[in-house]
């Protein structure tokens, strides 16, 4: 079947990503084509200019798990020196001879090609009719970027990020062997190692929704990130960041497994306390505030 297709990172599938997919989805449903977004095992800053390559909103399988949920079939390609020489002329030329592309959406600042950077959508339009290849392009969503929303994400802005976003931000990981104290003061954690390239929220303490591997449904937790300030310092004396996630209504060995959080809110900033009841007791109405954000248990 001939395809309607759309290229970019889609990194986060926010609110602009999803205008672009709706009118890929309209245009191919006209034309009685297959919508199809080609996207990449990874962004092409980190071949392409690693120091300058931005952190990522979601790994490549989330990603293209929220654009299969649009409608639309994702194709991944590995980003490497091959598709990085390319030209837009050799880019069209080959999805349409490889993937049967006779469509192209380009987002309203979508470029390709190694020579992408020079070219408008008029010259794509030229190149691409000069292929077989019809070029249109796709409305701009104002003031949504991935760069704005990884922004807000660091800087703990967890409603703006949503607004932009469409929905909650997140971050993936394994479960690892962590210091042990939140057991031992009745709020046990998973200690939460994440990828390198994720970006995390800034420090402080939020209210995020856990989907344990294996488990399905989502639980409400009640996140820190930070240096753990109450305790001093960390067992090897950094001040390494921890990201420790107090799971509402789950006690049980999480160790090894997978978890994806999804940030509501924050609820506020990462403080040092006098004492361990004074803990506790702020640690209590973080629960009570986490269960009221995220309307009750699992």
């Amino acid at each position: 079947m001939k395809k309607a297709v759309t290229i970019g990172t889609f990194d986060g599938v926010h609110k602009g990503h999803k205008l672009v997919l709706d009118t890929l989805k309209e245009a191919a449903r006209e034309r009685r084509l297959k919508p199809v977004a080609i996207t990449f095992d990874r962004h092409p800053l980190e071949l392409i200019s690693p120091q300058r390559a931005p952190g990522n909103l979601m790994s490549t399988e989330r990603k293209t798990e929220l654009i299969r949920n649009e409608g639309v079939e994702p194709l991944v390609l590995p980003f490497n020196e091959q598709l990085r020489s390319m030209r837009a002329y050799e880019w069209l030329d080959y999805v349409h001879r490889k993937y049967d592309v006779v469509l192209l959406v380009a987002g309203y600042d979508n470029t390709f090609g190694s020579d992408g950077i020079d070219l408008s959508i008029s010259d794509y339009q030229a190149i691409g009719a000069s292929i077989g290849i019809e070029v249109i392009s796709a409305p701009e969503e104002a003031g949504v970027s991935s760069s704005a929303i990884r922004k807000a994400v660091k800087s703990g802005d967890i409603e703006s990020a949503v607004m932009m976003l469409g929905h909650m931000p997140e971050i993936e990981g394994k479960v690892i062997s962590g210091f042990h104290i939140g057991r031992e003061i009745g709020f046990p954690t998973a200690n939460l190692q994440v990828s390198g390239r994720s970006v995390i929220p800034g420090l402080g303490v939020y209210a995020a929704k856990a989907f344990i591997e294996g488990a399905g449904q989502g639980c409400p937790a009640m996140v820190n990130i930070g240096t753990r300030p109450t305790f001093d310092e960390t067992a090897d004396g950094s001040e390494r960041v921890s990201i420790e996630a107090h799971i509402i209504g789950k006690d049980e060995n999480l160790y090894g497994k997978g978890i994806r959080l999804e940030f509501a809110g924050k609820l506020r900033d990462e403080k040092k306390f006098g004492s361990i009841d004074e803990l506790k007791v702020q640690l209590g109405n973080d629960r009570e505030n986490v269960l009221e954000i995220l309307n009750g248990k699992c």
